[in-house]
């Protein structure tokens, strides 16, 4: 496996009009990695995984995936590289069943070993509800289907945008808890997550957003919770 990172940021910036709402932002995302950006609401971090997904214009070169600068390219041909994002608030086709939502995150045709069988064996409840409209489901198992739409497409890298918002915590728990075995197999994942603790337990590596900007960039293991709040809050 190359040592070269999967995707890099480079200054990128990001516009709503007149409103710059990400200020020359550069991360580095090394394959298989899992990286956790936190940030209070507001802080740019839905806007950077939208702009990385191809939903929002950057310079072309503000974009390297696998080397290549993708910053001016369309959601469509981002998603057939390989970069899968998981949206806010789940998304699923209400008029489809779970797993026909699921087949749909398997249009780019892209090879690999992500399969049905596969997504539910990581959420057996997939599985047995598979027949049920997505909108039955409760709302930690609408967030698994969102998840396992995303990896159907066999992506390189996975996007998550705020998969614990609204869930219980013993859902969140056992989502996250599923991470480690969704990265095994070299997937890198990027998570926006607004809970500190949560984002420090999951990934290797975190990157805080305020205002746009970015306050923080380490590996999790050298940092206190104490380093990470006051980059959150800028204190």
């Amino acid at each position: 496996m190359s040592d070269a990172p999967i995707l890099e940021l480079r200054r990128l910036d990001a516009h709503y009009g007149d409103f710059q709402a990400l200020f020359s932002v550069s991360m580095t995302i090394a394959r298989g990695s899992i990286v956790s950006i936190v940030g209070a609401n507001g802080a740019g971090k839905s806007t950077l995984l939208k702009t990385i997904a191809g939903l929002m214009p950057t310079r072309e070169d503000a974009v390297l995936f696998d080397g290549q600068p993708i910053g001016s390219e369309p959601a469509f041909k981002v998603a057939a590289r390989g970069i899968a994002l998981v949206p806010e608030g789940r998304k699923l086709f209400p008029s489809l069943s779970v797993e026909e939502n699921l087949m749909i995150g398997g249009q780019t045709k892209r090879p690999g070993n992500w399969t049905l069988s596969r997504i539910y064996d990581l959420f057996p409840i997939l599985g047995e509800r598979r027949r049920a409209p997505a909108t039955s489901l409760s709302g930690g198992q609408q967030q698994m289907a969102a998840i396992g739409r995303a990896l159907m497409s066999n992506p390189q890298i996975l996007l998550c945008d705020e998969i614990s918002l609204g869930l219980a915590p013993i859902v969140i728990r056992d989502i996250y808890a599923r991470l480690p075995d969704i990265a095994a197999g070299g997937l890198s994942v990027v998570i926006v997550e607004q809970d500190v603790m949560q984002a420090m337990r999951a990934a290797n590596h975190i990157y805080c957003l305020q205002e746009g900007r970015v306050t923080l960039n380490a590996p999790t293991g050298s940092l206190s919770r104490d380093e990470v709040t006051a980059a959150y809050f800028g204190v």
